[in-house]
């Protein structure tokens, strides 16, 4: 899958949980910002990884605080 497929993607799916990703909202934190719950997040991470075909380390995934860098870590993720 290219990074334009999985793009789009991601966005359908962060779309989904309601997470706009344009402006500041791309940078907001989950947990401050956003106020998602832990459980939300973790689901949010899963259905991306299943849907991208990806699989993030457990510690990279507990580092992961923004949009932003979820997305930059799928996408590098080999």
């Amino acid at each position: 899958m290219n990074n334009i497929a999985a793009m789009r993607k991601a966005i359908e799916i962060f779309q989904s949980y309601g997470i706009p990703l344009t402006g500041k909202q791309k940078a907001a934190n989950f947990y401050c910002d956003l106020r998602m719950d832990k459980i939300f997040v973790s689901g949010l991470i899963f259905e991306l990884e299943h849907e991208l075909n990806k699989e993030l380390e457990d510690d990279k995934v507990a580092r992961i605080q923004t949009p932003s860098e979820l997305i930059y870590t799928l996408l590098k993720a080999s």
